[in-house]
């Protein structure tokens, strides 16, 4: 132990420049590595974010916002239609908003949309539309004028399974989205 205090000593001596450079840098990576375990924390996910990056969500979540989540074992999602019997909204409507991989694929870009109803196995997805192959969340972005991602290119005909769903958006940030859009996998 003492020679490599004696070694960091001649170093420090040698190179002030260089080590004060490693030492900022060596607290700098400390203080992130502090906010993301906080960050891990709370969310109970990871990453405990995601960017949005399309106008399916206007004019309540914006294109380049940063969202932080919540797994849905510490935030169960709340669905539109459960939410209003107790007038429970988030971002200006009823509901929780959700963050899910389109039939579970992890290779795919994550769908920021709500959740408006839960349905089980062979109860029809919306009035009057198919019977739900398995249980899960039918969801619609808010600004998709009422066409269910179940019913589009989405999720087509595929219920959001609770085992697909990262997170429940909990917290927006304007504008740190478009740095996580421009390095999506950090």
């Amino acid at each position: 132990m003492a020679g490599i205090r004696d070694w960091i000593k001649k170093f420090k001596e040698k190179h002030p420049d260089i080590y004060s450079f490693l030492q900022d840098l060596i607290f700098s990576l400390a203080i992130v590595a502090v906010i993301a375990l906080i960050l891990y924390a709370y969310a109970g996910t990871w990453p405990p974010e995601a960017a949005v990056i399309g106008t399916s969500m206007l004019p309540n979540l914006q294109a380049g916002d940063l969202v932080l989540l919540q797994s849905i074992e510490r935030s169960p999602v709340q669905t539109y239609e459960a939410s209003l019997a107790t007038n429970y909204t988030t971002y200006n409507e009823y509901g929780d908003v959700i963050v899910y991989y389109p039939h579970g694929d992890t290779s795919r870009p994550m769908i920021i949309h709500r959740a408006i109803r839960w349905v089980n196995e062979s109860e029809p997805m919306w009035p009057g539309g198919p019977a739900a192959p398995h249980e899960g969340y039918i969801t619609l972005g808010d600004n998709n004028h009422g066409v269910y991602d179940q019913a589009g290119s989405v999720s087509y005909n595929d219920p959001v399974r609770n085992e697909w769903v990262h997170g429940v958006v909990k917290f927006r940030v304007p504008y740190l989205g478009y740095l996580k859009a421009l390095a999506p996998n950090l």
